[in-house]
């Protein structure tokens, strides 16, 4: 393994209205598209490795900003996530790509995804892809009643993803301690996936 090799990354996907362009913690987009947001000031794009979730902000300026939404706030229920969880196994098999840790939240999902034969852009797109695809065939899109004209839905997610490269077998198992200590932290039970691989090293390419 070369130095500096990336082996893998932390991803956190989260639910529309969960986190904003120009959230006070901090954010991972360049720009603020929703005017009614804009009010609220520009991006506020972050570069740091570390989740900026845990950081104080104003709640009531938040409920503020998810009042401008065009659409209400998504919060998965139990049966959605199984969806969620069974469209990310139906990535794994079809797209050959290993995922080490999986927590599924109402209002975002922690994964830790090791290196594939296409970018971790790529890769997020076709796990929130297939995720949302299980959420309609089960009937369980949060948005399944609100069509645009042309019959499509809204997204569930937001835009942007917050991700991290990981470049040692340290830092890979660390991202899967906190992703499967995720839970917990919400008062909720430790999630085990069979679409999980167990994490043994660094990888061979």
């Amino acid at each position: 393994m070369f130095p500096g090799m990336i082996l893998g990354a932390h991803i956190i996907l989260t639910a529309y209205g969960f986190w904003f362009p120009n959230e006070a913690r901090g954010s991972w987009s360049d720009f603020v598209r929703s005017w009614e947001l804009f009010r609220f000031g520009p991006a506020t794009k972050v570069e740091t490795r570390r989740s900026v979730a845990g950081k104080p902000y104003d709640r009531h300026r938040r409920k503020q900003m998810q009042d401008t939404l065009s659409h209400p706030p998504v919060s998965f229920n139990g049966r959605q996530a199984l969806a969620i969880a069974r469209g990310f196994a139906a990535e794994v098999k079809h797209g050959g790509c290993d995922l080490y840790a999986c927590s599924i939240l109402p209002e975002h999902v922690h994964l830790v995804a090791g290196r594939h034969d296409y970018d971790f852009e790529k890769l997020i797109n076709r796990l929130k892809g297939s995720a949302t695809r299980m959420l309609s065939s089960h009937g369980l899109h949060p948005f399944a009643g609100q069509p645009y004209r042309d019959g499509s839905l809204p997204t569930p997610w937001t835009r942007k993803w917050w991700k991290v490269y990981l470049d040692s077998p340290e830092d890979m198992r660390r991202a899967i301690a906190y992703t499967e200590g995720n839970p917990a932290k919400e008062g909720k039970r430790v999630q085990k996936w069979p679409f999980v691989a167990p994490y043994s090293g660094p990888s061979p390419f």
